[in-house]
């Protein structure tokens, strides 16, 4: 049976010392009364005991049992529901919410590292729990003060749960040709209907209420994504007391059967003429829904690295453990009957290509994390507005890139395991199944890498890159260890980048063509200056705790020397541009 355990000494060198989070909420004044060093370490030694004692041992039993469905009601595996409450007793749900409706407050580059454990130890759980989060963040930036006191109390405690419902069976990344409808009522309500699917839990019986975010048309609205409205739908009514009334007209038409997260409820929900209420401005529901997409995207980019991380776990060790063969250079265990596989060149590649995928994915997901704690708290405005750029910037480089890196280190750690690691015993295959998905939901990574590549560097004219590329620039004055590939590769990036928006002022295809590919390159960049940091950081360190410090030294060696590399190739494929997709007629394929 697979076990979990949290990273817990690699967060805290990423937190502490890489970026020193503890400094930076001393001097952001709605964080320095609520968080500390030793705060943060004292949420993240209890975050392991519940995602590694409570939730992980109910991961496999989950995926074998899945989820039930009957006279239209969702039943969640066994042990989920005694977990939730467990859960939901200790606030996790409400961790990094606004304190004001009982949210705890805690920084998101807090936050960022407990979804991690959270993915690691049980994907399925932990989407309940990632659709709330993101539910109560709209609801807080865009909704009324009313809407905001009835709801947000009850959906922080997890007592209540939140979904997202944009797609329909129709309409998946073009949400401007939906057809759900709302109508206004004389009592400032409305009336929604329409049918919604893959709604993460849609229906469940872990909470005693379930709020709906539902995009849906006004009669009067302007076609397209610009006449798209927000609607909050319960699926019990709530009285001014905050008391549940009689169910709504909501309903889970059916659930999906799935090739992974089968412990997660995929519903198919039928809105019939709902009690709804607008959420936000009439016909700018899409920019108020982003505002929890957005949230979700970095949080599923994380289910890749959490993922990654159990993987590794897992196969790390195994290639300690299991027997065969000797080492090209000889018997090294010459009391048994064969070496460990861990002594393999092939197995190392593969043990440390995800060990160096997956830190460096920690470090940069706790980087974003950084930036959306100062663009939310910094007091000086220019400070807020750098911050935000480069999330916008890095958002969809770590929703895919990390859901990419994820399922290649999930396949990697199958492939130590040989035959084992096809056998469900093992763990190995279930996390390659339940990683999948996340290169496909939320917007899937080839629309992240449009968004990234179109809206983010051309039509931006390279300006937020140029402020990432400068702090780049900046951290390596003083060369530290690894800046002379970091900076090399980061002049590649620079050099693509300028040849893509040549390019896409005369051919309306080079930016789909290229997109995915540059995503990749940026993302291999970014993890280079992470990296780079890390090193600089253990370098200065190493005489304290060796062990530790060395591992991540070699480590980032392994990176820039074996998979920094990558962004050569990556190159040349985007300079072929986009005749090569084309040269091909349709009727062809």
């Amino acid at each position: 049976m697979p076990e979990f355990n949290a990273p817990l000494r690699d967060m805290r060198f990423v937190l502490h010392e890489v970026f020193q989070g503890p400094a930076l909420w001393a001097r952001l004044p709605a964080l320095a009364a609520s968080v500390d060093g030793d705060t943060a370490d004292a949420i993240l030694e209890e975050a392991a005991k519940i995602t590694g004692q409570l939730i992980a041992p109910l991961n496999r039993s989950g995926d074998e049992e899945g989820v039930h469905f009957a006279q239209g009601r969702v039943t969640t595996a066994q042990g989920f529901v005694q977990a939730w409450q467990t859960y939901r007793e200790g606030g996790w749900v409400g961790l990094a919410g606004n304190p004001e409706y009982g949210g705890l407050g805690m920084p998101k580059m807090l936050a960022v590292q407990f979804e991690e454990m959270l993915y690691a130890a049980n994907c399925s759980f932990s989407l309940y729990s990632a659709l709330s989060a993101g539910c109560c963040l709209a609801i807080d930036a865009h909704a009324s003060d009313a809407l905001k006191a009835t709801y947000l109390p009850a959906l922080y405690s997890g007592q209540w749960a939140g979904t997202m419902c944009l797609t329909e069976p129709h309409a998946g990344t073009d949400l401007g040709i939906i057809r759900s409808k709302a109508e206004p009522q004389a009592d400032g309500s409305y009336r929604v209907s329409g049918t919604k699917i893959f709604i993460t839990g849609g229906d469940q019986n872990l909470t005693e209420n379930i709020v709906h975010l539902v995009l849906a048309k006004l009669p009067d609205a302007p076609a397209g994504a610009k006449g798209i409205s927000l609607f909050l739908v319960p699926k019990r009514l709530v009285g001014e007391d905050g008391s549940l009334g009689e169910t709504n007209a909501v309903s889970c038409g059916s659930i999906e059967h799935k090739m992974g997260i089968k412990a997660s409820a995929t519903c198919v929900m039928n809105f019939d003429g709902a009690v709804g209420y607008l959420v936000g401005e009439p016909n700018r529901g899409l920019a108020a829904m982003f505002t929890m997409m957005n949230y979700e995207r970095l949080s599923i980019g994380i289910q890749g690295i959490g993922c990654a991380e159990a993987s590794y776990q897992n196969a790390a060790r195994y290639a300690r453990d299991r027997l065969q063969s000797r080492a090209a250079t000889g018997p090294l265990a010459s009391d048994k009957v064969a070496d460990p596989i861990i002594v393999h060149a092939d197995v190392r590649r593969m043990l440390l290509s995800m060990r160096a995928l997956t830190e460096g994915g920690r470090a940069f997901a706790t980087y974003v994390g950084l930036q959306l704690d100062i663009a939310k708290y910094a007091e000086q405005p220019e400070e807020r507005e750098a911050a935000q750029r480069l999330v916008a910037l890095l958002t969809p480089v770590a929703k895919a890139f990390f859901t990419d890196m994820g399922l290649e280190s999930c396949v990697l750690g199958q492939q130590v395991f040989g035959g084992h690691g096809y056998i469900r015993e093992w763990g190995q295959e279930q996390l390659v199944r339940d990683v999948r998905i996340a290169q496909i939901y939320e917007g899937t990574n080839g629309i992240q890498a449009l968004d990234l590549l179109g809206r983010k560097v051309v039509a931006d004219g390279g300006q937020s890159l140029a402020l990432f590329a400068n702090e780049i620039r900046s951290f390596c004055e003083t060369r530290p260890p690894l800046c002379e590939p970091l900076l090399h590769a980061l002049a590649q990036l620079e050099s693509v980048s300028q040849w893509v928006r040549e390019q896409a002022t005369g051919d309306a295809n080079a930016v789909g063509a290229a997109s995915v590919e540059y995503l990749h390159l940026f993302g291999y960049v970014a993890y280079a200056y992470m990296w780079s940091r890390m090193a600089a950081t253990a370098r200065e360190r190493r005489e304290q705790e060796p062990a530790f410090y060395e591992a991540k030294l070699a480590t980032a060696t392994f990176y820039v020397e074996r998979l920094l590399p990558r962004v050569l190739s990556l190159q040349a494929s985007i300079r072929a541009g986009s005749a090569p997709l084309y040269q091909l007629p349709a009727e062809l394929f």
